[in-house]
């Protein structure tokens, strides 16, 4: 039995040969494959991603095809290596490698364009789908036979990982190629979801389809219920594989898989900020400091002209608790390139999650929005048409610029999560 020594060391130096010897080649790769998956093995216990699972059990879906990854940074096994190295090093034919918001190995800035170039570890062509193209072209899949995706995402309507699946799984329909999803777990688990409900009218690359802010999908899960539910569009049908993840729950927080936490981008660096986030996101919207520039952000909350003590004391909601701070923005390359008040002093407050299974995040963003509204008219400016697109519909703007409480908006909107819940059931891979 291989020790886990013996398991970090093990290689296959096998590469194909030419399409003549593709039946040798398969036998070769298949036992490659069987030999790197048993000296992969790691200690029992944690949820298997499906990436683990393809290289297990699944490899025959990329046997013989010239395969295009989408990828970056998370995209690991549980082990480190990188699926792409792991892939190379049995023997799968990789041909290209295609890029999200901050780049395949998680470095470029925070909102900044992507770079299509070579990939240095692998000399790969890296295709950028963050910046002037969004989605595959023709072009960029002339050498790919299958398209697969890879990447870890945080539970949230608007975070840009999901828009480049979708987007990628449109133009491998149009393109005629199969797409391979590998599965991740939902950090914030898979049953809390919380409105609006996108309208349509105010889809963009922060958000394609009517799913509530917090949906309580995997990936996966999202990528079945697209397809079946046609939301690609010009009656394109794709064909879809998802290798879906072992182990585990729908109750599940991240923390809780076993797995090792691998920031999602540079502003999500903890489990805790993936908790605030889909709440706090909408002070992006705002004049209002979204911690960027801090070692926490979208746990702090704040401006040069907050009172800390006197926001913090207006705040009281399930699970959390609001500490008055002080903070000052700073300039970081890749989390925080120009941050709101760079370099002034803020008050406001630090979003501490108390008790994650009674705190409702986008409760709490909506109602801290309206307590600033309140207390600062004069000082609070929203950026409206922002403002409607991460929230998904025009009824958060209005209820704030008309002095609506926030709660009777979530209210209106419960009914329409209640329908998009039983709606996804019938693509829901997990219990």
């Amino acid at each position: 039995m291989f020790s886990r020594k013996d398991a970090k060391n093990a290689k296959c130096n096998f590469r194909p040969g030419p399409c003549v010897f593709a039946p040798l080649r398969d036998i070769l790769l298949l036992l490659c494959v069987s030999f790197y998956a048993v000296s992969q093995l790691t200690c029992a216990g944690h949820v298997r991603t499906g990436a683990e699972v393809l290289i297990g059990r699944q490899i025959d879906l990329l046997s013989g095809k010239r395969v295009g990854v989408i990828c970056n940074h998370t995209t690991l096994l549980p082990n480190g290596t990188h699926l792409v190295d792991t892939l190379l090093r049995i023997g799968v034919h990789v041909t290209a490698l295609f890029g999200p918001e901050h780049g395949i190995r998680g470095s470029a800035g925070e909102g900044g364009a992507v770079e299509s170039s070579v990939d240095k570890a692998t000399g790969l062509p890296v295709y950028s789908l963050y910046g002037k193209v969004t989605k595959p072209t023709a072009e960029m899949l002339k050498d790919v036979d299958v398209l697969m995706f890879d990447i870890q995402d945080v539970g949230a309507r608007f975070y840009t990982y999901a828009s480049t699946m979708a987007l990628a799984m449109q133009a491998a329909a149009e393109n005629g190629k199969p797409f391979v999803l590998l599965d991740r777990p939902n950090p914030i688990n898979g049953i809390d979801m919380e409105g609006p409900t996108l309208d349509t009218a105010f889809a963009s690359f922060v958000g394609l389809f009517p799913i509530p802010i917090r949906h309580g999908l995997t990936l996966g899960e999202l990528a079945k219920m697209i397809s079946g539910e046609r939301w690609l569009g010009g009656g394109l049908n794709i064909d879809l594989t998802v290798v879906a993840m072992e182990g585990w729950k729908r109750a599940m927080w991240y923390d809780e898989t076993g797995l090792p936490w691998v920031a999602p981008s540079p502003n999500i660096r903890t489990l805790t900020t993936a908790t605030v986030y889909p709440g706090t996101c909408l002070f992006e919207a705002t004049n209002v400091s979204e911690g960027r520039g801090t070692d926490r952000p979208f746990e702090y909350i704040g401006a040069p002209w907050i009172d800390a003590l006197k926001l913090s004391s207006q705040l009281q909601l399930a699970g959390a608790k609001f500490t008055p701070i002080r903070f000052t923005p700073t300039a970081d390359s890749s989390a925080a390139p120009n941050p709101k008040y760079k370099d002034r002093l803020c008050g406001g407050v630090h979003v501490e999650v108390i008790d994650r299974n009674i705190f409702h995040p986008v409760e709490t963003g909506l109602t801290m929005l309206e307590v600033v509204r309140a207390m600062y008219p004069d000082s609070l400016r929203l950026r409206d048409n922002m403002l409607d697109r991460l929230s998904g519909s025009a009824a958060i703007r209005r209820s704030l610029n008309s002095g609506q409480p926030m709660l009777r908006m979530l209210d209106a909107s419960r009914s329409a999560v209640e329908a998009f819940d039983k709606l996804r059931n019938k693509y829901l891979l997990y219990h």
